[in-house]
């Protein structure tokens, strides 16, 4: 009994008053000082950074208020300049906070180089696959008199004779000297 009449006292009823607002004003100011440092709903979009030269990157990327890295890329693009961004993450258009960190992939200086496979006295057909395969391009055919005809008689880059087991970059463009079958 003593307890029921305790729960409907004034003294209890005032403390359950004072513990409810101060639990809501607690809640109030943890809530928007959160909101404030997390910059809630404040957003900025991302700039569109490819094609974008290494040496350019630091005065824009301060200008837009963010930080990034730079991961070194293994794919080479042609149509690219050496040195410059092929892509990044978060990608252009997409919505960052301040501050964050972008990724970025850039365009090497230049292909790595590769092995020549040795091409000397097979087909035609089977070198070109061959070539392909390592990373070549197939360039020019020229034909001298030999017996096997489209048997690969020299490799040969930019004009010169070459051997097989030299290194040359990747997607360089090898000619075939092949057999026209006259012996």
């Amino acid at each position: 009994m003593d307890f029921l009449r305790f729960l409907f006292s004034l003294s209890f009823i005032k403390q359950l008053i004072l513990i409810g607002l101060s639990s809501g004003v607690i809640f109030f100011l943890i809530s928007h000082s959160l909101n404030i440092y997390t910059k809630h709903n404040n957003y900025q979009i991302v700039p569109n950074f490819e094609g974008v030269q290494i040496g350019e990157l630091p005065a824009l990327i301060d200008d837009e208020n963010l930080r990034y890295e730079i991961i070194d890329s293994s794919r080479f693009d042609p149509e690219r300049a050496p040195s410059s961004i092929i892509s990044h993450l978060p990608s252009a258009g997409s919505e960052v906070k301040e501050n964050r960190k972008i990724y970025f992939i850039i365009n090497p200086t230049g292909y790595r180089k590769v092995t020549v496979p040795n091409l000397i006295q097979i087909t035609k057909r089977n070198a070109e696959s061959i070539i392909k395969s390592s990373g070549f391009q197939i360039g020019d055919y020229t034909y001298r008199d030999n017996i096997g005809k489209d048997m690969v008689l020299e490799i040969r880059f930019d004009g010169k004779i070459i051997k097989p087991g030299i290194l040359l970059p990747r997607t360089s463009k090898i000619d075939l000297v092949l057999g026209n079958g006259k012996g």
